[in-house]
């Protein structure tokens, strides 16, 4: 009696045990599947970003934003350039309108083939 109880207790037990191995297998099998689908999207992001980064660098290009602004905003190449030192700025309670050697600064500076420089003086 204590064996046929015994044994049908084990075949239950075997029986649960393979319903749980079935479900086991079953969710492995459908997270390898999203995992799947999440690695394909990833990939395809990847893509599309290398795709934006191209765009972006020919769109970003300075030479065209150069072509772009002389075209559209009439803009053209002449750099501006302020050049001075801690040592001549005025100091905290210093009128700075007062003679400054800020406003008498002056620069000579060969100029190159390519850009045309332009230099202001500041004057009172």
């Amino acid at each position: 009696m204590i064996a046929r109880v015994l044994n049908f207790f084990f075949v239950g037990l075997a029986a649960l045990s393979c319903l749980a191995l079935y479900r086991v297998s079953e969710n492995t099998r459908v997270a390898n599947m999203e995992l799947r689908a999440v690695n394909h999207q990833i990939a395809q992001e990847h893509s599309s970003m290398n795709v934006l980064q191209a765009e972006w660098q020919r769109v970003a290009n300075p030479g065209r934003i150069q072509k772009l602004a002389q075209a559209y905003l009439n803009m053209d190449d002449t750099p501006v350039m302020e050049l001075s030192s801690f040592e001549m700025l005025p100091r905290r309670g210093e009128n700075p309108m007062d003679a400054n050697p800020v406003q008498n600064a002056s620069v000579t500076m060969p100029a190159t083939s390519n850009a045309n420089l332009h230099l202001v003086a500041a004057r009172n």
